[in-house]
Protein backbone atom coordinates (compact mmCIF):
# COMPACT_ATOMS: atom_id res chain seq x y z
CA UNK A 1 0.00 0.00 0.00
CA UNK A 2 2.83 2.41 0.87
CA UNK A 3 4.61 1.67 -2.40
CA UNK A 4 1.42 2.29 -4.42
CA UNK A 5 0.66 5.49 -2.50
CA UNK A 6 4.18 6.81 -3.15
CA UNK A 7 3.83 6.56 -6.94
CA UNK A 8 4.06 10.00 -8.59
CA UNK A 9 0.93 11.66 -9.90
CA UNK A 10 0.16 10.83 -13.55
CA UNK A 11 -2.72 11.07 -16.01
CA UNK A 12 -3.62 7.51 -15.09
CA UNK A 13 -4.84 8.55 -11.65
CA UNK A 14 -8.26 9.91 -12.72
CA UNK A 15 -8.58 7.09 -15.29
CA UNK A 16 -8.10 4.42 -12.61
CA UNK A 17 -10.56 6.19 -10.35
CA UNK A 18 -13.20 6.23 -13.07
CA UNK A 19 -12.47 2.61 -13.95
CA UNK A 20 -12.91 1.57 -10.32
CA UNK A 21 -16.28 3.34 -10.12
CA UNK A 22 -17.42 1.87 -13.45
CA UNK A 23 -17.00 -1.64 -12.07
CA UNK A 24 -19.35 -1.00 -9.13
CA UNK A 25 -22.06 -3.69 -9.02
CA UNK A 26 -20.48 -5.28 -12.12
CA UNK A 27 -21.73 -2.53 -14.46
CA UNK A 28 -18.52 -2.54 -16.52
CA UNK A 29 -18.73 -6.29 -17.12
CA UNK A 30 -22.42 -6.21 -17.95
CA UNK A 31 -21.70 -3.53 -20.56
CA UNK A 32 -18.85 -5.58 -22.05
CA UNK A 33 -21.05 -8.69 -22.07
CA UNK A 34 -23.81 -6.83 -23.91
CA UNK A 35 -21.34 -5.93 -26.66
CA UNK A 36 -19.92 -9.45 -26.87
CA UNK A 37 -23.38 -11.02 -27.03
CA UNK A 38 -24.07 -9.31 -30.36
CA UNK A 39 -21.70 -11.79 -32.04
CA UNK A 40 -22.59 -15.46 -32.33
CA UNK A 41 -20.41 -18.40 -31.48
CA UNK A 42 -17.62 -18.39 -28.86
CA UNK A 43 -17.93 -14.65 -28.29
CA UNK A 44 -21.57 -14.88 -27.23
CA UNK A 45 -20.88 -17.97 -25.13
CA UNK A 46 -18.02 -16.12 -23.45
CA UNK A 47 -20.39 -13.31 -22.51
CA UNK A 48 -22.97 -15.68 -21.06
CA UNK A 49 -20.46 -17.78 -19.13
CA UNK A 50 -18.80 -14.59 -17.91
CA UNK A 51 -22.04 -13.26 -16.46
CA UNK A 52 -22.81 -16.57 -14.77
CA UNK A 53 -19.34 -16.63 -13.21
CA UNK A 54 -19.61 -12.97 -12.22
CA UNK A 55 -22.87 -13.60 -10.38
CA UNK A 56 -21.41 -16.58 -8.53
CA UNK A 57 -18.17 -14.82 -7.60
CA UNK A 58 -19.98 -11.69 -6.45
CA UNK A 59 -22.25 -13.75 -4.21
CA UNK A 60 -19.32 -15.73 -2.82
CA UNK A 61 -17.28 -12.62 -2.04
CA UNK A 62 -19.99 -10.25 -0.83
CA UNK A 63 -22.55 -12.56 0.77
CA UNK A 64 -20.21 -15.21 2.19
CA UNK A 65 -16.63 -13.94 2.41
CA UNK A 66 -17.19 -10.46 3.80
CA UNK A 67 -19.60 -11.44 6.62
CA UNK A 68 -17.40 -14.38 7.69
CA UNK A 69 -14.06 -12.55 7.49
CA UNK A 70 -14.61 -8.89 8.50
CA UNK A 71 -11.64 -6.60 7.99
CA UNK A 72 -11.14 -2.87 8.31
CA UNK A 73 -10.36 -1.03 5.10
CA UNK A 74 -7.19 1.07 4.70
CA UNK A 75 -7.40 4.57 6.13
CA UNK A 76 -8.31 7.22 3.58
CA UNK A 77 -5.14 9.15 4.41
CA UNK A 78 -2.98 6.31 3.09
CA UNK A 79 -3.31 7.55 -0.53
CA UNK A 80 -3.21 11.07 -1.95
CA UNK A 81 -6.50 12.93 -1.90
CA UNK A 82 -6.63 13.08 -5.71
CA UNK A 83 -7.02 9.29 -5.87
CA UNK A 84 -9.64 8.85 -3.17
CA UNK A 85 -13.16 7.78 -4.05
CA UNK A 86 -15.87 10.28 -3.16
CA UNK A 87 -17.97 7.48 -1.69
CA UNK A 88 -15.81 5.00 0.15
CA UNK A 89 -17.38 1.56 0.67
CA UNK A 90 -18.27 0.65 4.26
CA UNK A 91 -18.41 -3.14 3.97
CA UNK A 92 -15.64 -5.50 4.98
CA UNK A 93 -12.40 -5.03 3.09
CA UNK A 94 -11.75 -8.77 2.73
CA UNK A 95 -12.14 -10.13 0.08
CA UNK A 96 -12.42 -7.69 -2.82
CA UNK A 97 -15.72 -8.08 -4.66
CA UNK A 98 -14.40 -6.04 -7.60
CA UNK A 99 -11.40 -8.33 -8.00
CA UNK A 100 -13.60 -11.41 -7.68
CA UNK A 101 -15.98 -10.18 -10.38
CA UNK A 102 -13.17 -9.15 -12.70
CA UNK A 103 -11.29 -12.43 -12.36
CA UNK A 104 -14.48 -14.44 -12.75
CA UNK A 105 -15.60 -12.71 -15.93
CA UNK A 106 -12.16 -12.73 -17.59
CA UNK A 107 -11.46 -16.37 -16.69
CA UNK A 108 -14.89 -17.52 -17.84
CA UNK A 109 -14.49 -15.65 -21.13
CA UNK A 110 -11.06 -17.22 -21.61
CA UNK A 111 -12.56 -20.70 -21.21
CA UNK A 112 -14.73 -20.09 -24.27
CA UNK A 113 -12.27 -17.93 -26.22
CA UNK A 114 -8.61 -17.77 -25.13
CA UNK A 115 -7.96 -14.83 -27.46
CA UNK A 116 -10.84 -12.88 -25.96
CA UNK A 117 -9.66 -13.73 -22.46
CA UNK A 118 -6.19 -12.40 -23.28
CA UNK A 119 -7.73 -9.16 -24.56
CA UNK A 120 -9.83 -8.71 -21.42
CA UNK A 121 -7.08 -9.66 -18.96
CA UNK A 122 -5.48 -6.17 -18.84
CA UNK A 123 -8.90 -4.63 -18.12
CA UNK A 124 -9.53 -7.10 -15.33
CA UNK A 125 -6.08 -6.52 -13.86
CA UNK A 126 -6.57 -2.75 -14.02
CA UNK A 127 -9.92 -3.00 -12.23
CA UNK A 128 -8.38 -5.14 -9.50
CA UNK A 129 -5.37 -2.84 -9.02
CA UNK A 130 -7.55 0.28 -9.06
CA UNK A 131 -8.97 -0.79 -5.70
CA UNK A 132 -5.50 -0.59 -4.17
CA UNK A 133 -4.64 2.57 -6.09
CA UNK A 134 -7.71 4.36 -4.72
CA UNK A 135 -7.00 3.14 -1.20
CA UNK A 136 -10.12 1.05 -0.51
CA UNK A 137 -8.49 -2.43 -0.42
CA UNK A 138 -5.35 -4.10 0.84
CA UNK A 139 -3.37 -6.09 -1.76
CA UNK A 140 -4.25 -9.33 0.03
CA UNK A 141 -7.95 -8.46 -0.43
CA UNK A 142 -7.30 -8.33 -4.18
CA UNK A 143 -5.46 -11.65 -4.17
CA UNK A 144 -8.23 -13.41 -2.25
CA UNK A 145 -10.96 -11.91 -4.44
CA UNK A 146 -9.13 -12.89 -7.64
CA UNK A 147 -8.72 -16.44 -6.36
CA UNK A 148 -12.45 -16.66 -5.64
CA UNK A 149 -13.26 -15.37 -9.12
CA UNK A 150 -10.97 -17.85 -10.88
CA UNK A 151 -12.32 -20.79 -8.87
CA UNK A 152 -15.96 -19.86 -9.53
CA UNK A 153 -15.29 -19.45 -13.26
CA UNK A 154 -13.61 -22.85 -13.43
CA UNK A 155 -16.49 -24.36 -11.45
CA UNK A 156 -19.00 -23.35 -14.15
CA UNK A 157 -17.67 -26.26 -16.23
CA UNK A 158 -19.21 -28.63 -13.70
CA UNK A 159 -22.74 -27.58 -14.69
CA UNK A 160 -22.01 -26.11 -18.12
CA UNK A 161 -19.42 -28.14 -20.08
CA UNK A 162 -17.32 -26.27 -22.59
CA UNK A 163 -18.64 -26.24 -26.13
CA UNK A 164 -16.40 -27.49 -28.88
CA UNK A 165 -16.67 -25.87 -32.29
CA UNK A 166 -15.73 -29.06 -34.14
CA UNK A 167 -18.45 -30.32 -36.51
CA UNK A 168 -20.43 -33.37 -35.49
CA UNK A 169 -19.03 -36.65 -36.78
CA UNK A 170 -20.74 -38.63 -39.51
CA UNK A 171 -19.38 -41.59 -41.44
CA UNK A 172 -22.19 -41.64 -44.00
CA UNK A 173 -20.97 -40.81 -47.54
CA UNK A 174 -23.28 -38.76 -49.77
CA UNK A 175 -23.36 -37.76 -53.41
CA UNK A 176 -24.29 -34.19 -54.31
CA UNK A 177 -23.89 -32.19 -57.53
CA UNK A 178 -21.42 -29.31 -57.71
CA UNK A 179 -23.42 -26.13 -58.40
CA UNK A 180 -20.89 -23.25 -58.47
CA UNK A 181 -23.29 -20.56 -59.68
CA UNK A 182 -26.48 -21.94 -58.14
CA UNK A 183 -27.95 -23.37 -61.35
CA UNK A 184 -30.70 -25.92 -60.59
CA UNK A 185 -30.56 -24.85 -56.92
CA UNK A 186 -33.89 -23.88 -55.33
CA UNK A 187 -33.30 -21.64 -52.30
CA UNK A 188 -35.81 -20.84 -49.56
CA UNK A 189 -35.07 -17.58 -47.75
CA UNK A 190 -36.92 -16.46 -44.62
CA UNK A 191 -36.25 -12.70 -44.48
CA UNK A 192 -37.64 -12.48 -40.93
CA UNK A 193 -35.18 -14.89 -39.28
CA UNK A 194 -32.51 -13.72 -36.89
CA UNK A 195 -32.46 -11.10 -34.13
CA UNK A 196 -32.74 -8.44 -35.43
CA UNK A 197 -34.23 -9.73 -38.68
CA UNK A 198 -31.79 -9.54 -41.57
CA UNK A 199 -32.81 -10.40 -45.11
CA UNK A 200 -29.95 -12.45 -46.64
CA UNK A 201 -31.48 -12.45 -50.14
CA UNK A 202 -28.93 -10.05 -51.63
CA UNK A 203 -25.98 -11.97 -50.17
CA UNK A 204 -27.32 -15.26 -51.51
CA UNK A 205 -27.88 -13.74 -54.92
CA UNK A 206 -24.24 -12.68 -54.89
CA UNK A 207 -23.11 -16.21 -54.05
CA UNK A 208 -25.35 -18.03 -56.51
CA UNK A 209 -26.58 -15.69 -59.27
CA UNK A 210 -28.53 -18.44 -61.06
CA UNK A 211 -30.41 -19.83 -58.07
CA UNK A 212 -34.19 -19.52 -57.80
CA UNK A 213 -35.13 -17.82 -54.52
CA UNK A 214 -38.44 -18.51 -52.80
CA UNK A 215 -39.83 -16.63 -49.80
CA UNK A 216 -42.36 -18.37 -47.53
CA UNK A 217 -45.96 -17.33 -48.18
CA UNK A 218 -47.67 -16.07 -45.06
CA UNK A 219 -50.43 -18.38 -43.92
CA UNK A 220 -49.35 -21.26 -46.15
CA UNK A 221 -47.59 -24.45 -45.17
CA UNK A 222 -43.97 -24.11 -46.30
CA UNK A 223 -43.65 -27.80 -47.09
CA UNK A 224 -46.59 -27.68 -49.49
CA UNK A 225 -45.33 -24.47 -51.06
CA UNK A 226 -41.86 -25.90 -51.65
CA UNK A 227 -43.23 -29.17 -53.02
CA UNK A 228 -45.31 -27.21 -55.55
CA UNK A 229 -42.24 -25.20 -56.59
CA UNK A 230 -40.31 -28.41 -57.27
CA UNK A 231 -43.16 -29.83 -59.34
CA UNK A 232 -43.26 -26.66 -61.43
CA UNK A 233 -39.61 -27.19 -62.42
CA UNK A 234 -39.30 -30.86 -63.41
CA UNK A 235 -35.68 -31.80 -63.98
CA UNK A 236 -34.42 -28.32 -63.02
CA UNK A 237 -34.09 -28.75 -59.24
CA UNK A 238 -31.05 -30.82 -58.27
CA UNK A 239 -30.62 -29.45 -54.76
CA UNK A 240 -32.38 -27.34 -52.14
CA UNK A 241 -30.95 -24.53 -50.03
CA UNK A 242 -32.38 -22.75 -47.00
CA UNK A 243 -31.56 -19.59 -45.05
CA UNK A 244 -33.61 -19.18 -41.90
CA UNK A 245 -34.18 -20.31 -38.36
CA UNK A 246 -34.48 -23.88 -37.16
CA UNK A 247 -38.21 -24.03 -37.94
CA UNK A 248 -37.67 -22.99 -41.56
CA UNK A 249 -34.68 -25.32 -41.88
CA UNK A 250 -36.69 -28.26 -40.54
CA UNK A 251 -39.48 -27.69 -43.06
CA UNK A 252 -37.09 -27.54 -46.02
CA UNK A 253 -35.06 -30.49 -44.70
CA UNK A 254 -38.19 -32.63 -44.54
CA UNK A 255 -38.92 -31.90 -48.21
CA UNK A 256 -35.29 -32.63 -49.11
CA UNK A 257 -35.46 -35.98 -47.31
CA UNK A 258 -38.72 -36.97 -49.00
CA UNK A 259 -37.51 -35.99 -52.48
CA UNK A 260 -33.96 -37.29 -52.10
CA UNK A 261 -32.42 -33.87 -52.85
CA UNK A 262 -29.25 -32.67 -51.09
CA UNK A 263 -29.62 -29.65 -48.80
CA UNK A 264 -27.43 -26.56 -48.51
CA UNK A 265 -27.70 -24.82 -45.10
CA UNK A 266 -27.01 -21.09 -44.88
CA UNK A 267 -26.65 -19.98 -41.22
CA UNK A 268 -28.85 -16.91 -40.80
CA UNK A 269 -31.38 -17.60 -38.04
CA UNK A 270 -31.36 -16.74 -34.36
CA UNK A 271 -29.85 -19.97 -33.03
CA UNK A 272 -28.85 -22.13 -36.03
CA UNK A 273 -28.57 -25.25 -33.88
CA UNK A 274 -28.68 -27.59 -36.85
CA UNK A 275 -26.17 -25.67 -38.98
CA UNK A 276 -23.84 -25.38 -35.98
CA UNK A 277 -23.89 -29.14 -35.37
CA UNK A 278 -23.33 -29.87 -39.05
CA UNK A 279 -20.27 -27.60 -38.84
CA UNK A 280 -21.43 -24.60 -40.89
CA UNK A 281 -20.51 -21.32 -39.16
CA UNK A 282 -20.72 -18.93 -42.10
CA UNK A 283 -22.26 -18.80 -45.56
CA UNK A 284 -18.76 -19.18 -47.02
CA UNK A 285 -18.64 -22.72 -45.59
CA UNK A 286 -21.83 -23.59 -47.44
CA UNK A 287 -20.68 -21.92 -50.65
CA UNK A 288 -17.40 -23.85 -50.64
CA UNK A 289 -19.24 -27.16 -50.26
CA UNK A 290 -21.81 -26.37 -52.97
CA UNK A 291 -19.08 -25.36 -55.42
CA UNK A 292 -17.12 -28.56 -54.75
CA UNK A 293 -20.07 -30.92 -54.39
CA UNK A 294 -18.92 -32.01 -50.91
CA UNK A 295 -21.71 -33.57 -48.83
CA UNK A 296 -22.36 -35.98 -45.97
CA UNK A 297 -25.32 -38.09 -44.94
CA UNK A 298 -26.90 -37.43 -41.55
CA UNK A 299 -29.71 -38.98 -39.52
CA UNK A 300 -33.17 -37.47 -39.14
CA UNK A 301 -35.89 -38.03 -36.61
CA UNK A 302 -39.31 -39.15 -37.82
CA UNK A 303 -42.65 -39.05 -35.99
CA UNK A 304 -45.79 -40.93 -36.95
CA UNK A 305 -48.68 -39.01 -35.38
CA UNK A 306 -52.01 -40.78 -34.81
CA UNK A 307 -54.91 -38.42 -34.17
CA UNK A 308 -58.67 -38.21 -34.53
CA UNK A 309 -58.24 -37.01 -38.13
CA UNK A 310 -55.95 -39.85 -39.19
CA UNK A 311 -52.22 -40.45 -39.33
CA UNK A 312 -49.61 -37.90 -40.36
CA UNK A 313 -45.83 -38.03 -40.56
CA UNK A 314 -43.43 -35.34 -39.48
CA UNK A 315 -39.63 -35.00 -39.61
CA UNK A 316 -37.42 -33.18 -37.13
CA UNK A 317 -33.77 -32.19 -37.39
CA UNK A 318 -33.17 -31.17 -33.77
CA UNK A 319 -35.77 -31.98 -31.13
CA UNK A 320 -39.38 -32.96 -30.48
CA UNK A 321 -41.23 -32.65 -27.18
CA UNK A 322 -44.51 -33.31 -25.41
CA UNK A 323 -45.84 -31.74 -22.24
CA UNK A 324 -45.37 -28.11 -21.28
CA UNK A 325 -43.13 -27.06 -24.16
CA UNK A 326 -45.76 -26.93 -26.94
CA UNK A 327 -47.98 -24.83 -24.67
CA UNK A 328 -45.05 -22.51 -23.99
CA UNK A 329 -44.45 -22.05 -27.73
CA UNK A 330 -48.08 -21.12 -28.37
CA UNK A 331 -48.08 -18.67 -25.44
CA UNK A 332 -44.78 -17.16 -26.59
CA UNK A 333 -46.18 -16.54 -30.08
CA UNK A 334 -49.17 -14.76 -28.55
CA UNK A 335 -47.00 -12.58 -26.31
CA UNK A 336 -44.70 -11.78 -29.24
CA UNK A 337 -47.52 -9.76 -30.77
CA UNK A 338 -46.77 -7.06 -28.17
CA UNK A 339 -43.23 -7.81 -26.92
CA UNK A 340 -39.81 -8.84 -28.33
CA UNK A 341 -39.03 -12.52 -28.84
CA UNK A 342 -36.61 -13.23 -25.98
CA UNK A 343 -38.63 -11.49 -23.20
CA UNK A 344 -41.71 -13.22 -24.59
CA UNK A 345 -39.99 -16.60 -24.29
CA UNK A 346 -39.04 -15.94 -20.65
CA UNK A 347 -42.55 -14.79 -19.73
CA UNK A 348 -44.09 -17.80 -21.47
CA UNK A 349 -41.74 -20.23 -19.73
CA UNK A 350 -42.52 -18.82 -16.26
CA UNK A 351 -46.26 -18.93 -16.85
CA UNK A 352 -46.14 -22.43 -18.29
CA UNK A 353 -44.12 -23.88 -15.42
CA UNK A 354 -46.42 -22.26 -12.88
CA UNK A 355 -49.51 -23.91 -14.37
CA UNK A 356 -47.90 -27.14 -15.63
CA UNK A 357 -49.97 -30.32 -15.41
CA UNK A 358 -48.58 -33.85 -15.39
CA UNK A 359 -48.93 -35.90 -18.56
CA UNK A 360 -50.12 -39.52 -18.33
CA UNK A 361 -48.39 -41.59 -21.02
CA UNK A 362 -47.36 -45.11 -21.91
CA UNK A 363 -43.75 -45.12 -23.11
CA UNK A 364 -42.75 -48.32 -24.89
CA UNK A 365 -45.44 -50.12 -22.91
CA UNK A 366 -44.54 -48.63 -19.51
CA UNK A 367 -47.18 -46.36 -17.89
CA UNK A 368 -45.67 -43.11 -16.64
CA UNK A 369 -46.72 -39.74 -15.24
CA UNK A 370 -44.33 -37.07 -16.53
CA UNK A 371 -43.98 -33.30 -16.53
CA UNK A 372 -42.33 -33.27 -19.93
CA UNK A 373 -40.87 -35.56 -22.58
CA UNK A 374 -37.90 -34.61 -24.77
CA UNK A 375 -36.77 -36.53 -27.86
CA UNK A 376 -33.60 -35.44 -29.66
CA UNK A 377 -32.47 -36.40 -33.14
CA UNK A 378 -29.20 -38.10 -32.25
CA UNK A 379 -27.45 -38.35 -28.91
CA UNK A 380 -26.96 -34.96 -27.29
CA UNK A 381 -24.30 -33.78 -24.89
CA UNK A 382 -24.18 -33.15 -22.04
CA UNK A 383 -26.50 -35.73 -20.52
CA UNK A 384 -27.75 -33.19 -17.97
CA UNK A 385 -30.76 -30.89 -18.11
CA UNK A 386 -29.63 -28.68 -21.01
CA UNK A 387 -28.66 -30.71 -24.10
CA UNK A 388 -26.60 -28.28 -26.17
CA UNK A 389 -24.73 -30.12 -28.93
CA UNK A 390 -24.41 -33.40 -30.83
CA UNK A 391 -20.95 -34.98 -31.11
CA UNK A 392 -22.23 -37.22 -33.93
CA UNK A 393 -25.02 -37.18 -36.49
CA UNK A 394 -24.80 -40.83 -37.53
CA UNK A 395 -25.66 -42.74 -34.34
CA UNK A 396 -29.04 -44.09 -35.50
CA UNK A 397 -30.38 -43.25 -32.02
CA UNK A 398 -32.78 -40.84 -30.36
CA UNK A 399 -31.99 -39.00 -27.14
CA UNK A 400 -35.02 -39.57 -24.88
CA UNK A 401 -35.37 -37.62 -21.61
CA UNK A 402 -38.30 -37.16 -19.26
CA UNK A 403 -39.05 -35.72 -15.84
CA UNK A 404 -41.27 -37.99 -13.76
CA UNK A 405 -44.28 -36.57 -11.93
CA UNK A 406 -45.21 -39.73 -10.01
CA UNK A 407 -42.50 -39.32 -7.35
CA UNK A 408 -42.89 -37.13 -4.23
CA UNK A 409 -41.52 -33.59 -4.64
CA UNK A 410 -40.28 -34.48 -8.11
CA UNK A 411 -39.78 -30.88 -9.27
CA UNK A 412 -37.93 -29.91 -6.10
CA UNK A 413 -35.74 -33.01 -6.36
CA UNK A 414 -35.12 -32.26 -10.02
CA UNK A 415 -34.02 -28.71 -9.17
CA UNK A 416 -31.69 -30.00 -6.44
CA UNK A 417 -30.16 -32.50 -8.88
CA UNK A 418 -29.60 -29.71 -11.40
CA UNK A 419 -27.87 -27.55 -8.79
CA UNK A 420 -25.65 -30.42 -7.60
CA UNK A 421 -25.14 -31.83 -11.13
CA UNK A 422 -26.35 -35.27 -10.04
CA UNK A 423 -29.01 -35.84 -12.67
CA UNK A 424 -27.27 -39.06 -13.69
CA UNK A 425 -28.30 -40.65 -10.38
CA UNK A 426 -31.64 -38.89 -9.98
CA UNK A 427 -34.77 -41.02 -9.51
CA UNK A 428 -37.02 -38.37 -11.09
CA UNK A 429 -35.05 -37.67 -14.29
CA UNK A 430 -34.38 -40.32 -16.94
CA UNK A 431 -32.18 -40.22 -20.04
CA UNK A 432 -31.98 -43.04 -22.58
CA UNK A 433 -30.57 -43.50 -26.08
CA UNK A 434 -33.07 -45.49 -28.16
CA UNK A 435 -33.57 -46.27 -31.84
CA UNK A 436 -37.36 -45.94 -31.55
CA UNK A 437 -39.91 -44.71 -29.01
CA UNK A 438 -43.66 -45.39 -28.88
CA UNK A 439 -45.63 -42.89 -26.78
CA UNK A 440 -49.37 -43.15 -26.15
CA UNK A 441 -51.24 -40.32 -24.40
CA UNK A 442 -53.62 -41.78 -21.81
CA UNK A 443 -55.68 -38.67 -21.09
CA UNK A 444 -56.78 -37.28 -24.46
CA UNK A 445 -54.96 -35.58 -27.31
CA UNK A 446 -51.87 -33.42 -27.02
CA UNK A 447 -49.87 -31.27 -29.42
CA UNK A 448 -46.29 -32.07 -30.23
CA UNK A 449 -43.58 -29.48 -30.81
CA UNK A 450 -40.82 -30.14 -33.33
CA UNK A 451 -37.83 -27.83 -33.78
CA UNK A 452 -39.58 -25.04 -31.91
CA UNK A 453 -42.78 -25.22 -33.96
CA UNK A 454 -46.11 -26.46 -32.61
CA UNK A 455 -47.40 -29.48 -34.51
CA UNK A 456 -50.73 -31.30 -34.81
CA UNK A 457 -52.83 -32.93 -32.11
CA UNK A 458 -52.42 -36.63 -31.53
CA UNK A 459 -52.92 -39.40 -29.01
CA UNK A 460 -50.10 -41.69 -30.17
CA UNK A 461 -46.62 -40.69 -31.31
CA UNK A 462 -44.16 -43.19 -32.77
CA UNK A 463 -40.61 -41.80 -32.95
CA UNK A 464 -37.75 -43.42 -34.81
CA UNK A 465 -34.32 -42.53 -36.11
CA UNK A 466 -33.83 -42.59 -39.87
CA UNK A 467 -30.12 -43.17 -40.53
CA UNK A 468 -28.59 -41.16 -43.38
CA UNK A 469 -32.02 -39.83 -44.39
CA UNK A 470 -30.68 -36.43 -45.46
CA UNK A 471 -27.68 -35.37 -47.54
CA UNK A 472 -26.18 -32.04 -46.46
CA UNK A 473 -23.50 -29.97 -48.16
CA UNK A 474 -20.48 -29.68 -45.89
CA UNK A 475 -16.93 -28.79 -46.91
CA UNK A 476 -14.10 -31.14 -46.11
CA UNK A 477 -12.77 -28.44 -43.79
CA UNK A 478 -15.01 -25.86 -42.18
CA UNK A 479 -13.96 -22.41 -41.00
CA UNK A 480 -13.49 -21.88 -37.23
Amino acid sequence: MRYSAALPQTRLDPALTRLSRSADKGRLWWTIAAGLATRKGPTRRAALRGLVALAGASAAANLVGKPLLPRRRPAAEVVPELRRLHRRPTSSSFPSGHAASAAAFVTAAALESPALGAALAPVGAAVAYSRVHTGVHWPSDIGAGAAIGVLVALATRHWWPLHTDTPAHTAHPADAPALPDGEDLLTVVNPFSGTPPEDPTASIRGLWPRTVIVHPDEGRDLRAQLTDEIRRRPGHVRALAVAGGDGTVAAVASVAAETGLPLALIPSGTLNHFARDVGLRHHTDTDAAVRAGDAVGIDLGEIEIHGDEGTTRRWFVNTASLGGYPEMVRLREKIEERHPKWPSAVIAMVRTLRHARPLRIRLNGEPLLVWMLFVGNGTYAPKGVIPSRRPALDTGLLDVRYLRADRPYSRARFLLAVITNTLGTSHVYTQQDLAAVDVTILDGNRRIATDGEVGPLGWRFRFRSRPSALSVYRPVRTSP
